[in-house]
């Protein structure tokens, strides 16, 4: 049965889940408090590891530019990759094609292993996967951490000492790895992303409003991407939040929480009370929006994106989306090429901590041929696989 947990004020919605039979679980209101004490930040980051900033500028550089051949013969490296890409954000499935044209471009000969799990559910099967490839001691693993289970198999790997570890999707270097982290994290940084959310959110209702989150699961990305959002958005500035769900990254589970949002935050004359719904993903804002279009109600709820791929493009294209953070995606998988590129080389120094790319806010006002732009840069490998 699919899970849904609802967070609430009222223990009444106990009642509501057993005669409605619907599928998912009520637990808790307590509020999403950020704690970010297990995590750096990226500023906090290179502010402890000065040295960091020289590397992370001058990697940047061979990133943004064009991919320059090793000059070694080097026999195959062996690369295995664990991703959370069945869901509709194309971002997983960019990241794998940028990574694999710009090693080509680089002339790395590789064996790839690859393998696409559901987000934030097929924990087991991760690990299943990694454990019977890790026996054949591959020299990169690329994965992504958005669970304490995860924390654990990560520490154990590059234990090993056999295999270098890169975390996709992840910009915060976790303390409890020390001195001993991962070659390198790579991806866009969450909190960066959403406050750029959050601006536009308090440009679009300067007076205030009522509003809502849709989370995914109960981990890091939920935790940078919802709790800097509700931390931000205070009474003190007028925003209310009335209610908040985990969906675990499914649009159906949005699209249910959606509907229970109206049921419980409509008034007696028919009005909905809130102003806004904050969606943590792709697959979150998707499922919101099938659920407020079949009620008619799209036109008097705000809805935002995250990560601005080309299912999210579309939806603002056709005036449904309201806006979204677009990450300029194909960077990650660039910057993850260059990085094992750096390390055939013997130049591993060179290999910044932290990779994490930039985003451009896209409105439903954003002119058409600057939205091109955006598409041609971000997309600039992943378009012509």
């Amino acid at each position: 049965m699919k899970t849904l947990s609802l967070r609430s004020h009222y223990s009444r919605y106990l009642c509501l889940f057993f005669c409605l039979c619907l599928a998912f679980v009520v637990s808790s209101r307590a509020s999403a408090q950020v704690k970010f004490h297990d995590y750096w930040m990226v500023e906090e980051y290179l502010n402890a590891f000065p040295e960091q900033q020289a590397i992370t500028e001058e990697f940047n550089l061979r990133v943004q530019g064009q991919a320059k051949p090793l000059a070694i013969q080097a026999d195959p490296i062996s690369i295995l990759m664990v991703y959370p890409g069945l869901q509709a954000s194309d971002y997983w499935r960019r990241s794998v094609s940028a990574f694999k044209h710009r090693l080509d471009q680089l002339g790395i000969p590789y064996q790839l292993t690859s393998h696409f799990t559901k987000p934030g559910t097929d924990l087991n099967l991760q690990s299943e996967l990694i454990g019977k490839t890790l026996k054949q001691k591959p020299n990169y693993l690329v994965f992504t951490l958005d669970a304490m289970k995860h924390q654990k198999l990560i520490g154990h790997v590059m234990s090993q000492g056999h295999t270098k570890v890169i975390l996709q999707n992840i910009t915060t270097p976790l303390k409890a790895f020390q001195s001993q982290q991962p070659f390198l994290y790579a991806g866009f940084d969450h909190s960066i992303g959403t406050q750029l959310l959050i601006q536009e959110y308090q440009r679009h209702f300067p007076e205030g409003g009522n509003y809502a989150i849709l989370f995914g699961t109960q981990g890091y990305v939920s935790k940078i991407r919802g709790g800097v959002f509700e931390s931000a958005m205070s009474p003190k500035l007028d925003f209310y939040l009335q209610d908040s769900y985990y969906v675990s990254f499914d649009r159906q589970l949005a699209a249910d929480a959606t509907i229970e949002l109206i049921a419980n935050h409509t008034t007696d004359d028919g009005k909905f009370k809130l102003d806004f719904i904050y969606a943590a993903s792709t697959d979150i804002a998707l499922g919101a929006l099938d659920t407020l279009k079949k009620y008619g109600l799209k036109e008097q709820v705000t809805v935002n994106g995250w990560g601005g791929g080309s299912a999210e493009l579309d939806s603002i294209r056709q005036d449904e989306l309201d806006f979204t953070v677009m990450r300029m995606n194909d960077d990650n998988g660039v910057a993850m090429a260059e990085a094992i590129a750096l390390d055939q080389q013997g130049k591993p120094e060179q290999v910044p901590t932290i990779y994490s790319g930039s985003f451009r806010l896209v409105t439903q006002q954003t002119d058409d041929d600057q939205l091109k732009r955006f598409e041609t840069r971000a997309f600039r490998y992943s378009n012509n696989q």
